[in-house]
């Protein structure tokens, strides 16, 4: 059976990309010719090549590209109060209200209800469940207002490993941030994706957790976006996301303050 790249049914695969945002139809063209374009893993040069947008799979760069225009990838800045659910069966405040307008969209992982920050919201189920699969270890970085004056003692006990009542854990990243009178902010990065997991471990610790916001999740950071504000992510974000998805995670470009404010949607 032929590959669809090779078939003469399909779309020009110059005419796809220019479709999906990467650029003009003419730069879309000189990325082809030039060799930086792979359609299912092999490098495409022709600019006579033709795909199927809905099986064939293209990387500009090395970049996943998304060429379903129907997906829709958002980051919200959770407030606290609100439950990581899209509807609460107990009537308290979920993520619905910041979607309004957008179809069948849904969280990827979860933040407790007093946690605040990042949460990716998106209507491909595909990479969502790749996102919040343990075997890819895509991290999450928080930081936390914990009580006490956190020591390079505890910094190394998050790092080396402790076992909790669900198993072993550790993080893959802490330092000390910042002391305030009678508290200690830090950050820590991990890639586990149990419940309320850094809250655990700084109790576990001796430190228990004030405050608590995650600030980025794999390649996507969360930036200048106000609480309870929501933003379209970038294509080079969900270049970023889609890389992350193959267990490739690399940090995207931090959104710029004027861009962001531009994007944000108050829900």
């Amino acid at each position: 059976m032929p590959n669809s790249s090779e078939a003469p049914e399909g779309v020009r695969l110059q005419k796809v990309m220019a479709a999906a945002g990467v650029a003009s139809r003419r730069v879309c063209e000189d990325y082809i010719t030039n060799g930086r374009v792979k359609v299912n893993g092999k490098v495409v040069t022709e600019l006579g090549t033709r795909i199927n947008p809905e099986v064939d799979k293209v990387t500009v760069g090395g970049t996943p590209i998304q060429l379903d225009n129907s997906r829709v990838y958002l980051a919200l800045n959770k407030p606290a109060g609100v439950v990581s659910s899209m509807a609460d069966e107990n009537g308290r405040p979920d993520l619905s209200q910041f979607v309004v307008g957008y179809d069948r969209v849904f969280n990827v992982g979860r933040l407790d209800s007093e946690t605040t920050g990042l949460i990716i919201m998106t209507n491909d189920g595909e990479l969502a469940h790749k996102l919040a699969h343990p075997k890819f270890g895509v991290p999450k970085t928080y930081v936390a207002r914990v009580e006490g004056i956190v020591t390079p003692a505890i910094i190394h006990k998050l790092l080396s490993g402790f076992e909790l009542e669900d198993g072993m854990i550790k993080a893959d990243k802490a330092h000390i941030i910042d002391f305030q009178p009678g508290e200690s902010l830090v950050e820590v990065q991990l890639h586990s994706g149990r419940n309320r997991i850094v809250r655990r471990m700084f109790e576990f610790v001796g430190h228990p957790v004030v405050g608590l916001v995650r600030r980025s999740f794999g390649p996507i950071q969360l930036g200048p976006l106000k609480e309870g504000r929501i933003r379209e992510l970038s294509k080079i974000e969900v270049g970023a996301l889609l890389k992350a998805a193959e267990g490739k995670v690399e940090r995207a470009p931090r959104p710029r303050d004027k861009q962001a404010a531009a994007n944000q949607k108050r829900r």
